[in-house]
């Protein structure tokens, strides 16, 4: 039993059963056990592999994208180019290795930011970037960016923010929550109280008994944070995650530890939590503060971005051994087997009026 595990247990004994949110947050965040706070999960070494770091072109794409921005908004100087969850680092450093080359006065121009919570990960970051050219500034959170116009990115952000589910059970729905079985195990059950009918679907009433609906609190608050942002200072926002454009039932709860899925109540702490994103949730708070947004695959997206004519130049001087693994890496991103269809993008852009 994992120590973070024996702590939940305890608690739970406690003060009683912990919502899904609660155990979510716990497990990745928790200060002293918590996944993001003890462990670099990144990479091949670690839990799972993110698009960064499959190809050095996902990020080089992504950095024609908000130059693409930054000059449809036009050309503001001073601007904020921000990664919002930074992973290893990696990302930023392709970001910012194509956009001195894109533009060197972007690059002499604006100020480069990450926000991340993580000690460990900030370190991490620090050492990945330790031989970039331009000055960067690390944040816990967006409210200290600097106020300027804003360009950033979230690269798989929202799935690991916690969700909260509830389940059909009798005549009406209740919260999912994490309690002790007969044998003090960790088990999912049907929380004491009723939902409110407003945070359910319409056709939640016609569901099946043990239909499970997700919704997102925390990432909403969020993304409004983000938006708000951008609504006052101007920008863009590109956030790729993995998840489905209109919502639905389901339990998309999922843990993954060693690049393999597992039970999410095993290991707490010591496996990835995340859940699919309601990009149609999010669409929503992005609007609501008056910005557009697009939806589009991921495929799609890195496609229309150049992704085959960047293959071909990475390829034109390399081995055969170098373009096989330049192939493979762009199957991966963009194929339909690969992360093409099951992730998306979505952009936050400035209202344009019709």
């Amino acid at each position: 039993m994992t120590r973070l595990k024996t702590r939940i247990v305890d608690l739970i004994g406690a003060l009683g059963p912990l919502p899904v949110n609660e155990y979510m947050a716990l497990c990745l965040f928790d200060p002293s056990d918590g996944y993001y706070t003890t462990r670099e999960p990144f990479g091949a070494a670690g839990d799972f592999v993110t698009a960064p770091e499959i190809s050095q072109m996902f990020g080089e794409l992504v950095a024609v994208w908000l130059y693409q921005a930054w000059l449809a908004i036009g050309r503001p100087l001073p601007v904020t180019i921000a990664e919002i969850g930074p992973g290893r680092g990696t990302l930023m450093k392709d970001m910012l290795r194509t956009l001195t080359r894109l533009d060197p006065a972007i690059a002499a121009g604006a100020s480069f930011a990450l926000v991340e919570t993580s000690p460990r990960l900030t370190e991490i970051q620090k050492q990945t970037l330790a031989e970039t050219s331009v000055e960067l500034g690390w944040h816990e959170t967006i409210a200290t960016l600097p106020q300027a116009p804003l360009l950033i990115v979230g690269n798989e952000l929202f799935d690991a923010v916690p969700i909260r589910q509830f389940i059909r059970a009798g005549a009406g729905w209740r919260e999912r929550v994490i309690g002790l079985d007969v044998s003090d195990e960790l088990s999912f059950f049907a929380g004491a109280g009723s939902v409110e009918a407003t945070l359910l679907p319409e056709d939640a009433a016609e569901a099946p008994q043990g239909s499970i609906f997700e919704i997102a609190p925390a990432r909403a608050a969020l993304m409004a944070t983000i938006a708000e942002r951008i609504a006052d200072h101007g920008g863009a926002g590109l956030f790729p995650d993995y998840g489905h454009l209109q919502p639905g039932f389901g339990d998309t709860l999922q843990a993954v530890r060693r690049h393999a899925p597992e039970d999410v109540l095993a290991n707490p702490g010591e496996a990835d939590l995340t859940a699919h994103v309601d990009f149609a949730a999010l669409a929503a708070v992005v609007r609501a503060h008056g910005l557009d947004v697009e939806l589009a695959a991921q495929g799609d997206f890195l496609l229309g971005t150049g992704l085959l004519e960047r293959a071909g130049q990475l390829g034109s001087q390399a081995s055969q051994e170098a373009r096989q693994t330049i192939a493979d890496a762009v199957e991966r991103l963009a194929g339909p087997d690969g992360m093409g269809t099951l992730f998306k993008i979505l952009k936050i852009l400035p209202h344009q009026p019709v």
